[in-house]
């Protein structure tokens, strides 16, 4: 196995969330980022991390977290994009998103909330944090 690719200047270093509870952010972060490709990269007493090439996604149950809940739709993170694969690997992900605590959002436009030409699932899990998987093809 190799290393982590080596960054470009002003690549995504790494994305941290503070989550309410650790145990179920795993499960669900855990499934989502090992779906994706990523590989487990740090566990802590708070926290867990997961890494795909130079770039790596922390979830952490802070002490220091001053609120219990998310609102993707207040000021601050809306959501996280990634690439999917082919749309068989965004429909596959999406078939088995619901048994990791990840619900489809949108519905009714699925697979093309983004806009006809957008081929992508919108995901949110059961703390408000929404991802979108997008598929390259």
């Amino acid at each position: 196995m190799t290393g982590p690719a080596e960054p470009q200047r002003g690549a995504l270093h790494h994305v941290e969330l503070w989550v309410p509870d650790l145990a179920r952010a795993e499960r669900s972060w855990g499934w989502l980022l090992t779906t994706l490709g990523y590989a487990p990269f740090q566990s802590w007493e708070h926290g867990r991390s997961w890494r795909l090439g130079p770039t790596y996604v922390v979830v952490e149950q802070s002490p220091a977290l001053v609120s219990g809940t998310h609102e993707r739709l207040r000021p601050g993170l809306n959501h996280l994009a990634f690439h999917g694969g082919s749309r068989a690997d965004v429909d596959a992900l999406v078939e088995a998103a619901s048994g990791h605590g990840w619900a489809l959002l949108f519905p009714d436009r699925h697979p093309h909330a983004g806009g006809p030409d957008h081929y992508a699932a919108y995901l949110e899990d059961e703390d408000g944090y929404e991802v979108e998987i997008v598929a390259e093809d």
